[in-house]
């Protein structure tokens, strides 16, 4: 516990730092939210009363305290956007983004990491080269161009891919009742083994979208792990032993570079969760990235402190999961901390 309440503690500073700039920087925003309120035939006095309903009449310093107070008892605010309470919305979406970005960052796992291995096992060979090659090539263009390349030639070109109308094409099917807010996982809760094909192929092509540029610093870490590791003395004491070139690979040098390897994930995927905007408007997503842009372009103040805070909120617990993880993998982290 000790671990973990040093952690937390140093992590307030932080959250305070976020508070503060996000606060600024929101209120920086281009645009006026009592002209987008009001609708565009108000004119100027009923733009002045909505911007005293709302508050904005009065200072900076007096507006901040009013949202320190209102933080504090968990309140957000209302988006104008959608009318709702700012938390509310953000709990609602919340899972969808969560359930493209884990998805995402399995299919980049399941191609950076043998990447990386295979790379490490043949350092400066071809194959080295190709596995380089490849994730900086797919690294090197914009998420959103990946997913409009791989709906043209997957759903207009071949048909292979479902119609691209977000998580699931509720013509044809329905949403399973709400359990977790992941559709695959509500609709395999329910049983509902329809659904959930309907929603896992919806998720196929933003996932690859957005995955393929996590490959490059998973399999870049996972080779400099391993090249280090396959290095090591203890590996090649154990090649020295005659052991078998497999035990070698998983048992010593795979399970030493899992540290640096578990590091970087953690780092992927607050980095994906946070940068799964324009995939969710390329495939109509309906996610927390879609909502920040909606209320970027409303100058909707509320909803984008509510999207930077809670994202800080997650990259915070994010870090402490892989600091815990990172003293299961090697139990002197703890102690080295």
């Amino acid at each position: 516990m000790g671990f973990v309440g040093k952690r937390l503690l140093g992590t307030i500073p932080s959250l305070i730092g976020v508070v503060i700039v996000t606060f600024l920087l929101s209120h920086a925003l281009p645009g006026d939210p009592a002209a987008y309120f009001a609708g565009p035939a108000a004119n100027a006095a009923s733009i002045a009363g909505v911007r005293a309903k709302l508050g904005l009449d009065q200072s900076l310093p007096v507006q901040f305290m009013h949202y320190i107070v209102d933080l504090a008892h968990g309140n957000l605010g209302n988006a104008l956007t959608t009318g709702q309470p700012v938390l509310t919305d953000l709990i609602d979406r919340l899972p969808a983004s969560l359930e493209l970005t884990f998805f995402a960052l399995v299919f980049a796992v399941a191609l950076g990491i043998p990447m990386g291995v295979w790379a490490a096992t043949k350092p400066d060979s071809l194959a080295d080269h190709i596995c380089r090659a490849s994730v900086s090539v797919a690294a090197a263009f914009p998420t959103f161009f990946v997913g409009l390349i791989l709906v043209y030639i997957f759903y207009f070109l071949l048909g292979l891919a479902p119609e691209p109308v977000g998580r699931l094409n509720e013509i044809l099917y329905t949403a399973p009742p709400r359990v977790t807010g992941a559709y695959t996982i509500d609709s395999l809760i329910a049983g509902d083994w329809n659904t959930f094909r309907a929603s896992l192929a919806q998720l196929v092509l933003p996932a690859i979208s957005l995955g393929l540029f996590a490959l490059a610093p998973i399999a870049r870490i996972t080779r400099a792990a391993m090249v280090q590791s396959l290095g090591s003395d203890f590996t090649r004491t154990a090649r020295a032993a005659g052991l078998p070139r497999g035990k070698i690979l998983v048992t010593y040098a795979f399970r030493n570079a899992l540290l640096p390897v578990a590091n970087v994930l953690g780092m992927v995927f607050s980095f994906l969760l946070g940068s799964n905007v324009l995939i969710e408007q390329v495939f109509g997503w309906q996610g927390i990235g879609a909502y920040a842009v909606s209320a970027v372009l409303a100058s909707d103040y509320a909803a984008v402190q509510g999207f930077v805070l809670m994202m800080a909120v997650l990259y915070i617990l994010l870090n402490l999961i892989v600091d815990l993880l990172a003293t299961v993998i090697d139990p002197r982290v703890r102690f080295e901390a």
